[in-house]
């Protein structure tokens, strides 16, 4: 089944990302300069661009902050683990993985793998059940993210997480509790992988026990934790931070 995703920004991303595209929809009543380089993008790759009334737009994707452009495209692709585990090996670099454990707001899910693309991750692994899927409404929010960043979908995230194990990949959970260390006196270099759970519940205790570590991120104000792609951002980061510094 195909699938239709919006924004002026995710479209862009989408005519350029590895799924591809069937149809260009705008806005007739939109300022055709502002939506200039999309119908040129689209033009270049043979795509056909039809105009239709904002109504239709909004009624095709369920929702009306489409800025006036939608773009039908095969269904979401997941890699397979293997797959995505024989990119990483094949690329020569050291292995930044991040896996998702009940994130079902798409919102927070699709800022996560806005995160996760421009800390230069490898790939997001999300399991089937308790979490949200891949959306229009996560591609929206991933500001095009999710067309470019490969993303495995795993019916068992604790058999996906011994499988990176297992490849010599050590495996962080962010917690806010004992016996979690400080995000920023751990050594996060080499090959890893970040686990962030749901906001009111964290990472299943399943997931947890299986963590080589656990991180927290010292807070200094009244507040005791941040939303989660807040707190991957902050992790993921300092995890750039570290290689950096380590190739300097």
């Amino acid at each position: 089944m195909a699938d239709y995703i919006y924004g002026i920004n995710p479209v862009k991303e989408g005519l350029g990302g590895r799924r591809q595209p069937l149809e260009l929809f705008i806005d007739e009543a939109v300022d055709r300069d502002r939506l200039q380089q999309l119908i040129d993008l689209a033009t270049e790759r043979g795509i056909d661009v039809r105009r239709r009334r904002k109504e239709d737009l909004t009624r095709m994707v369920g929702n009306a902050h489409h800025q006036g452009a939608v773009l039908h495209l095969e269904a979401f692709d997941y890699v397979e683990l293997e797959d995505l585990l024989r990119q990483w090996q094949d690329s020569g670099r050291d292995a930044l993985f991040l896996l998702v454990d009940g994130i079902t707001d798409p919102h927070n899910l699709g800022a996560l793998l806005r995160n996760a693309d421009a800390a230069g991750c490898q790939g997001v692994i999300i399991p089937k059940d308790r979490n949200c899927p891949i959306t229009n409404v996560v591609d929206k929010a991933s500001a095009g993210a999710a067309e470019h960043l490969p993303i495995c979908q795993v019916t068992n995230l604790a058999r996906a997480i011994q499988q990176l194990k297992d490849v010599g990949i050590w495996v962080y959970g962010l917690a806010a509790d004992e016996p979690a260390v400080s995000l920023y006196k751990e050594n996060l270099r080499g090959n890893l992988a970040l686990i962030i759970g749901s906001e009111g519940q964290g990472m299943r205790q399943r997931t947890r026990a299986l963590c080589d570590g656990l991180l927290e991120i010292p807070m200094q104000g009244g507040v005791s934790s941040l939303n989660a792609s807040a707190a991957g951002a902050v992790a993921l980061f300092e995890v750039v931070r570290q290689k950096m510094c380590a190739e300097s």
